[in-house]
């Protein structure tokens, strides 16, 4: 039988190759978060040598999907509901920021990009294209950021996306996969009037269009994390406030 490495491992670099794997096996909830991601095991079940294993471990790390215990290894982040709290109250405020800020910056060549993310998007429909909606989702979003043309905002929308537990929205749907089309639908929809409102230049309607996708994910959060609804109504309320003000 095929081994892991000899099924999955191809085409791209071997540690790209290993990480995209067990990013798959994360959502697909593989491995649970605080799991400890064992580097002998891991190359052992991939076939693979301990270098690409490491390397594909840091690079989890970096995207936020797991982290580094000095002296003990590195296991799937775990996030208390205070931390997911915060990261999404950022990610409200700095997608605001940036959708307003693209709207008057954006060039053809950003649009036409965004516009070839989203083709791509389309064509990942089935629940083991998840791990590549994914990362075209946050593809998307960066890509808006750049549109900014702020240099400063764009390294801390990075920091911020890292630690939103967007994959662990998408772990919920393996546990129920009869919500991937509709998941799917409604992504394509609010990517769309994002768009939409970028390329026409309307700042109001791109702010308000990037705060209903992420307030979206504040519903997931609620549903299927059983995050307090509570703390993330107040994040919204607070976002909102500094919209209205800063659009007088």
């Amino acid at each position: 039988m095929a081994s892991i490495a000899e099924r999955e491992l191809t085409h791209k670099p071997l540690k790209e190759e290993i990480y995209d794997a067990l990013h798959r096996q994360i959502i697909a909830g593989k491995y649970k978060t605080g799991e400890w991601l064992r580097q002998e095991e891991i190359a052992s079940q991939m076939g693979v040598s301990m270098t690409p294993v490491r390397e594909a471990l840091d690079l989890l790390v970096a995207k936020g999907i797991a982290e580094r215990v000095p002296y003990r290894g590195v296991r799937v982040r775990k996030m208390t509901d205070k931390e997911v709290v915060e990261a999404y109250g950022l990610r409200l405020l700095l997608e605001a920021i940036i959708a307003r800020d693209a709207a008057k910056n954006i060039t053809a060549e950003q649009v036409a990009k965004l516009k070839t993310i989203m083709n791509e998007m389309d064509r990942q429909v089935d629940l083991n294209d998840m791990p590549q909606e994914r990362h075209l989702s946050r593809e998307f979003h960066a890509s808006i950021a750049e549109a900014s043309g702020n240099s400063l905002l764009i390294q801390l929308y990075t920091i911020v996306s890292n630690a939103f537990p967007d994959w662990l929205l998408y772990e919920a749907l393996y546990r129920k996969p009869e919500l991937v089309s509709g998941s799917v639908a409604q992504t394509h929809d609010e990517h769309t009037a994002i768009l939409e409102a970028l390329t026409s230049g309307d700042a109001d309607r791109a702010v308000q269009a990037s705060l209903e996708h992420v307030m979206e994910s504040g519903r997931w959060l609620e549903q299927y994390l059983n995050v307090p609804a509570k703390p993330l109504r107040e994040q919204e309320k607070q976002v909102a406030h500094l919209i209205k003000k800063s659009s007088k």
